[in-house]
């Protein structure tokens, strides 16, 4: 099988730790432990600071590339939420996203990222009432697409100090979760 993984820093493997953006190791990525514990191409598409894309040439482009890709995991909408979009708006985002990319794809899998916490990078209480529905919304939306969805809050998935990135921990549940998921 054949996974493109599209996302943010959670995706890229950043580590909070490192002042210069650096990543974990590739034995504490989410994505290259998948690929291990399962067998499967797992690609890595993960970029710092990435939102719900608006422009779509570049995804397009990934896709060919990639091709042919059995399931594009998206996992976007905490970077939104950091830059002051409502829920709502994040949701249509990802909504016009999905359609158009929709037809470039086998499947595609949806997935909530794991709620944002109380740490350095979080701070005021509406962001973490935002981040804490952002699963629930992206799930009716994936009903309404008739997508698959996983919900990265149902699996304990452990946060850095900043309240935003996975530990190395969190990097190991969250595989495993992911792996369940894309097993059913």
């Amino acid at each position: 099988m054949r996974i493109v993984c599209f996302g943010d820093s959670n995706t890229y493997g950043y580590d909070p730790r490192d002042p210069l953006g650096g990543r974990y190791d590739v034995k504490s990525r989410w994505v290259d432990l998948l690929a291990e514990k399962t067998g499967w191409q797992v690609r890595n598409r993960g970029q710092n600071g990435r939102t719900i894309p608006l422009r779509y040439e570049q995804v397009e482009r990934l896709l060919k590339a990639n091709a042919p890709v059995d399931v594009f995991l998206v996992m976007l909408g905490t970077n939104d939420l950091l830059q002051g979009i409502g829920i709502q708006e994040v949701t249509d985002r990802m909504e016009t996203f999905l359609v158009h990319v929709r037809p470039l794809c086998k499947q595609i899998l949806l997935v909530a990222p794991p709620p944002m916490q109380y740490g350095q990078w979080v701070t005021d209480e509406h962001l973490l009432g935002a981040s804490a529905q952002l699963g629930e919304a992206f799930h009716r939306l994936s009903e309404r697409l008739d997508i698959p969805f996983a919900d990265a809050g149902q699996w304990n998935v452990e946060l850095a100090f900043d309240g935003v990135h996975l530990t190395e921990e969190g990097n190991r549940n969250f595989a495993e979760g992911i792996k369940t998921r894309l097993m059913l």
